[in-house]
C-alpha cells in the first residue's frame, strides 16, 4: 500500500486531522521565510502529541549540518528532506533516513539522482514552493524510469492522486497546498479524501 506524507504541518489541529485521517508521516518545514515555516520548539509540542508509528518529517534547504542534527534532535524527528543543492556526501553522515528532493522537468533530470546514497528521492516540480496556487504535476510516468525508491510530490489532489499511483507506481505520496485552504491552514475534507483516494489506489 502506497504511505502518504501530509508536508507542511503549521498547528495541532492540521496535525491531528491527518493522523486520524490515516497519513502514515507528517512533514514539518523549517526553512525560514516560507509559507508553512514553523519554529523547532512549535514543531516539537506538536511531534510530542504524535502517535508512535506516525513518522514526523523535517524538511531543511541548503541548512548547515550541524542545524539540521540540532533540530532533529530537539523535536524529535525521525527522518530528515533536503529540498537544496546539497552535496551527495554531505548527506551521508546522517543517523536518520534521509530523502533527497530532485526536481524535474524531464527524463533527463533523473540523472541527477546517481551519486546519492539515500533512504528515496521525492519528486518535486521545479516551482521553489506554493503561494497557495495550484502546481502543475511532473510527468508521473518519470517515476516508473528509476529502480529506486519514490515519493511522488507535485501538484496532487484528493482528485487525481489514485490516478498519479496507478501511472507512476510510487513507494509514496507527498501533499501540501493540494490539501489546503489556504498556505499554512489544511482542508479537513481534503485531507480525509486525499488519504482515502491514495490508500485505495
Amino acid at each position: 500500500m502506497t504511505k502518504v506524507k501530509i508536508c507542511g504541518i503549521t498547528n495541532h489541529e492540521d496535525a491531528m486531522t491527518a493522523v486520524e485521517a490515516g497519513a502514515d508521516a507528517l512533514g514539518f518545514i523549517f526553512v525560514e521565510k516560507t509559507p508553512r515555516f514553523v519554529t523547532p520548539d512549535y514543531a516539537t509540542s506538536i511531534i510530542r502529541g504524535l502517535p508512535p508509528f506516525v513518522t514526523p518529517v523535517g524538511v531543511f534547504w541548503d541548512h548547515p549540518p550541524g542545524h539540521v542534527k540540532a533540530v532533529a534532535e530537539a523535536c524529535g524527528l525521525r527522518a530528515l528532506q533536503f529540498h537544496g543543492d546539497e552535496a551527495p556526501e554531505e548527506l551521508t553522515q546522517y543517523a536518520l533516513p534521509v530523502i533527497k528532493t530532485i526536481k524535474v522537468s524531464g527524463p533527463q533530470d533523473l540523472a541527477r539522482m546517481q551519486p546519492y546514497q539515500v533512504s528515496a528521492f521525492l519528486l518535486d516540480s521545479a516551482d521553489r514552493w506554493s503561494e497557495g496556487e495550484a502546481r502543475q504535476p511532473i510527468e508521473w510516468r518519470l517515476a516508473r524510469m528509476v529502480s529506486v525508491r519514490i515519493i511522488l510530490s507535485a501538484g496532487l489532489t484528493p482528485d487525481n492522486v489514485a490516478r498519479a499511483i496507478s501511472i507512476a507506481r510510487p513507494y509514496a505520496v507527498d501533499v501540501n497546498s493540494g490539501v489546503e485552504l489556504r498556505p499554512g491552514k489544511k482542508d479537513p475534507d481534503k485531507v480525509w479524501r486525499f488519504v482515502q483516494e491514495a490508500k485505495r489506489a
